[in-house]
């Protein structure tokens, strides 16, 4: 069972980008006549993994995530009739807890840490702030570590034919998958680079092929209901391609995949335990209808440092809501805000670490209908003690002066958003890459995986710079006033409390242009009030034509935390694309608009 298969491109195929994911997909793929090698899924990300750590360490819940287990069983049988090795992020903070769950039908690092981190806490920062934990106000319940994809490949070359993870990276199981069937060494690094860098590509399931695309519009209406999960194609010398499962929905394109390769990255180095990948060269080619092959990735050493991820209890929040409607809202906004704080009053207000009151949407001129010109008003609170946020302390005095404001003020009938619930806090900090074991469920010994020991130190910093040969605007006229997502493709997302995007042109005639009206300048700009002062950093894929931004810390202690919408860091793409800019006229002419 561990030998190493034959040397044709191995067949890796994700099945789950998150919790929030189809939950018969893998059962679909393990009956499908398709062949795939490796199946690999993710049931985790920042939001679930800090609630499972919060719960576990109260004595709440289960600690690992539970629809895995809905999703795998009905696959079990043909996983294992046709001999699939299975990947998969799922065990959260008690992957012991699923392991045995699994048998019958751990990544938790606090323990190893927790004396450093009470005898040194000066001496981890916050990877996204700077802050250090001796600065940070919260007391750690949980720590998780992020490993690397080698774990994995010891694992099925040991003969394992499910390995539960954790908490490895996102494309680790892609790594690991590629190395054990190609048998490349911890030093194949241009070949672990290209591998692990199709699993960013494949890591978030559909979003490679269709799902959350910009051009949506394009897509086959007819399945757009069926969009197939992606597979990577990797061969021996780490040449990716990737494609989707045939007679499905979607699409894999030169721009889906550039959009998935813009998302959720920090720059042009992709840090992953088992290598750095060198991304700026990054290049798609389309080679025939959904087959793209991925090239100008280069490798180096992994960091000798992993990301580590601290839990804290934050405390308690509730949130209000109100319907408003007519004209004036910002003057009705200013009428409520005034009287909310009076009705509070300073002693109650004193409590909250937290108090926002924010209005989403826009009334239209002259609307067709109510429903057109209803915008959303949030009263949104956090505090460390439960008892600041009970009903006489919140939900009260909100209410009481309903009365007394706006006209035709209507709060939102479901007050249970308005019963105070835990949300926690979360530090992302470095510390050095521990060594690794590997259990298995039937009589064999434990595998112990020792760090790498040809390491790079950890780039605390990203290479950022103005744009290059920058041509004078001018030279693009005539030009007309529309909005930039009309002629730019964007992704967003976050790391931490950081929050990335990228920008690319839908040709390599508007590519110069793009690349000089993008400053980091006209980023801030653009941004208005969404722009925070914080640091951004810019560069340039060339050959993606696209520009990338990093702004730091710019999402409010991120994603169990933050007081806006926007918790994942999505919707900057999204509101840079709808800004109003002078585009010139030839890109109209060009051709059909996005």
């Amino acid at each position: 069972m561990g030998s190493i298969p034959s040397p044709h491109p191995v067949r890796i195929m994700n099945i789950s980008g998150s919790p929030c994911d189809k939950r018969d997909a893998i059962a679909k793929a393990a009956a499908m006549d398709e062949h795939i090698d490796v199946l690999v899924g993710d049931w985790m990300s920042e939001l679930n993994m800090p609630t499972r750590a919060y719960n576990v360490t109260n004595g709440t819940g289960i600690g690992y995530e539970e629809s895995f287990l809905e999703a795998l069983e009905p696959a079990l049988e043909n996983i294992a009739k046709k001999g699939i090795k299975l990947a998969c992020n799922a065990g959260t903070v008690a992957t012991q807890d699923l392991y045995d769950m699994v048998v019958k039908l751990g990544d938790a690092v606090l323990d190893l840490v927790k004396d450093d981190l009470r005898a040194h806490p000066e001496k981890f920062i916050h990877i996204s702030t700077g802050q250090t934990l001796e600065e940070w106000d919260f007391d750690p319940l949980f720590a998780q570590c992020y490993l690397g994809g080698m774990g994995i490949a010891a694992a099925f070359s040991a003969g394992a034919d499910i390995v539960l993870c954790g908490r490895v990276a996102d494309a680790s199981p892609i790594i690991g998958a590629a190395a054990w069937w190609h048998g490349w060494s911890r030093t194949d690094y241009d070949e672990l680079a290209r591998a692990l860098i199709a699993g960013h590509l494949i890591e978030c399931s559909v979003y490679v092929t269709g799902g959350n695309f910009n051009g949506f519009k394009t897509l086959d209406w007819e399945s757009i209901t069926n969009i197939g999960y992606p597979i990577a194609e990797i061969s021996a010398d780490g040449d990716v391609v990737m494609t989707k499962v045939e007679g499905t929905g979607g699409l894999v394109s030169q721009e889906t995949c550039k959009e998935q390769l813009l998302y959720e990255i920090q720059g042009m180095y992709y840090l992953n335990c088992d290598v750095t990948a060198v991304i700026n060269q990054a290049l798609f080619t389309e080679l025939a209808p959904n087959r793209v092959r991925l090239s100008g990735i280069t490798g180096l050493p992994p960091p000798a440092t992993t990301k580590m991820g601290l839990t804290a209890l934050g405390g308690y929040q509730a949130e209000l809501h109100w319907a408003m409607i007519g004209l004036d809202i910002p003057e009705r906004m200013k009428l409520l805000e005034k009287q909310l704080k009076e009705h509070f009053g300073k002693e109650r207000l004193s409590r909250f670490s937290t108090w926002d009151l924010s209005v989403y949407g826009s009334a239209p001129v002259n609307p067709r209908c109510q429903n057109e010109c209803i915008v959303d008003v949030r009263l949104f609170a956090q505090a460390r003690e439960r008892e600041a946020l009970e009903e006489g302390n919140f939900l009260r005095p909100a209410l009481d002066i309903n009365m007394h404001t706006y006209p035709s003020a209507t709060f939102h009938a479901d007050l249970r958003t308005a019963v105070p619930k835990v949300y926690t806090e979360y530090f992302p900090t470095l510390i050095p890459q521990p060594t690794q074991t590997i259990y298995f469920s039937d009589s064999r010994e434990a595998i112990k995986l020792l760090p790498p020991t040809n390491t790079i130190p950890h780039p605390h910093s990203q290479p950022s710079y103005p744009p290059t040969n920058p041509v004078p605007l001018s030279t693009f006229s005539p030009t007309q006033r529309m909005e930039l997502g009309r002629v730019v493709y964007a992704r967003a997302g976050d790391k931490g409390s950081n929050c990335n995007v990228g920008l690319f042109a839908r040709s390599s005639s508007e590519w110069p242009w793009l690349r000089s009206f993008l400053t980091t300048e006209r980023l801030i700009e653009l941004m208005g009030e969404e722009y925070k002062g914080g640091k951004v950093d810019r560069m340039e894929f060339e050959n993606l034509w696209a520009v990338h931004f990093l702004l730091h810390d710019h999402l409010d202690r991120g994603v169990t935390a933050n007081r806006g919408y926007d918790i994942l860091g999505k919707f900057l793409a999204e509101f840079l694309r709808m800004r109003v800019v002078d585009v010139p006229v030839s890109f109209v002419e060009n051709g059909e608009l996005l």
